[in-house]
C-alpha cells in the first residue's frame, strides 16, 4: 500500500499545471468514449419511473426509506441538498486548500460527467457512484455507501476499487489523480468502508472543515445520510407551485426542517 503525506500536498491535483490535469481527467480516447456512453446511460435513467421505484424498493427494504417521497420532492430536496450543503460545504474547503472551485468542477465533469447528472444518486450506475466516491474528498461519505447497498456488491466493489486506487492500479488511476484533493482520503476510505461491512454504525469520516463545525452541524446531520436526507425529502412541497414557491423563496437551509444534529446516522 503506498504512503502518503499527511496534508495532501503530495497529491497531483494540488502540483500539476492546469493543463497537465485536463489532459489526465479527460483521460485517453477509449475512456472518453466510455464517459460519454456512461453520460447518455445516466441521462436516459433520470427519465425511468420504474427505475426510480425498484430504487427507492430496495431501499426500503434495507430500512433506509420509510415513506417514499414522490419525484417531485425528490427534485426540490436535492436542490436543497446542492445549494445548503454538497456546494457550499466544498466550496469552503476548497478555499482552505487554495483550490478554484469552478475549475475543480470542470476537472470533476472530465473525470466522470456521469457522476454530476444524478444529486441523489437513485439513478445512478453503481460503478459511477464509486468513482464520485473516489474523486472527491466527500464531507461524510455515509450516504453514498448507504446508496451502494442497495447495488448488487455494491460495497463489496467500492472496497475492490478503493484497494485499487490506493495501490495505484484502478483502470482509472490517472485521472482520479487529476481531481482527489487529500493524499489520504482514499485510505480513510478504505478503513471505513472495511469497518462499515462488518458494522453499519461505524461512525464517518466527516471532512476537516464539517467536523465540529457549528455551522454545518445540523445540515450534516440532515443530509450526512440517507434516512436523514429522505426525511428532508418527505418534507418538501408536493405541487409544481409549491417546489416552485420553496425553491424561489427559501434562501438560507430552513432549519425548522433539520435533523437535530448529532441525530441523522440513521
Amino acid at each position: 500500500m503506498a504512503t502518503e503525506d499527511a496534508d495532501g500536498r503530495g497529491v497531483a491535483r494540488l502540483r500539476e499545471r492546469p493543463l497537465t490535469l485536463i489532459a489526465r481527467a479527460a483521460g485517453s480516447r477509449a475512456q472518453v468514449a466510455a464517459k460519454l456512453a456512461r453520460l447518455v446511460t445516466a441521462f436516459t435513467s433520470l427519465a425511468s419511473k420504474r427505475a426510480l421505484d425498484a430504487r427507492l424498493e430496495r431501499l426500503a427494504a434495507l430500512g433506509y426509506v420509510e415513506t417514499a417521497p414522490t419525484r417531485l420532492q425528490l427534485v426540490v430536496g436535492s436542490i436543497d441538498m446542492l445549494r445548503f450543503w454538497i456546494t457550499p460545504a466544498a466550496d469552503e474547503y476548497y478555499r482552505e486548500r487554495g483550490i478554484d472551485f469552478g475549475f475543480h468542477q470542470v476537472l470533476r465533469v472530465l473525470e466522470e460527467p456521469a457522476s454530476m447528472v444524478d444529486p441523489t444518486g437513485f439513478l445512478t450506475d453503481r460503478d459511477v457512484i464509486i468513482d464520485h466516491l473516489l474523486q472527491v474528498t466527500h464531507a461524510n461519505p455515509a450516504y453514498d455507501l448507504q446508496l451502494l447497498e442497495s447495488h448488487q456488491e455494491g460495497l463489496e466493489a467500492l472496497v475492490e476499487q478503493v484497494r485499487a486506487a490506493i495501490a495505484g492500479t484502478h483502470p482509472k488511476i490517472a485521472s482520479l489523480r487529476a481531481t482527489v484533493e487529500d493524499a489520504s482520503y482514499h485510505a480513510r476510505l478504505l478503513r471505513y468502508a472495511e469497518d462499515y461491512v462488518r458494522d453499519r454504525t461505524t461512525p464517518p469520516p466527516v471532512r476537516s472543515n464539517v467536523a465540529g463545525s457549528e455551522r454545518w452541524a445540523k445540515i450534516e446531520a440532515t443530509f450526512g445520510t440517507l434516512p436523514a436526507a429522505m426525511r428532508y425529502f418527505q418534507k418538501m412541497p408536493t405541487t409544481a407551485l409549491g417546489a416552485a414557491r420553496h425553491v424561489m423563496t427559501v434562501r438560507t437551509f430552513p432549519t425548522a426542517l433539520a435533523e437535530p444534529a448529532g441525530d441523522g446516522r440513521a
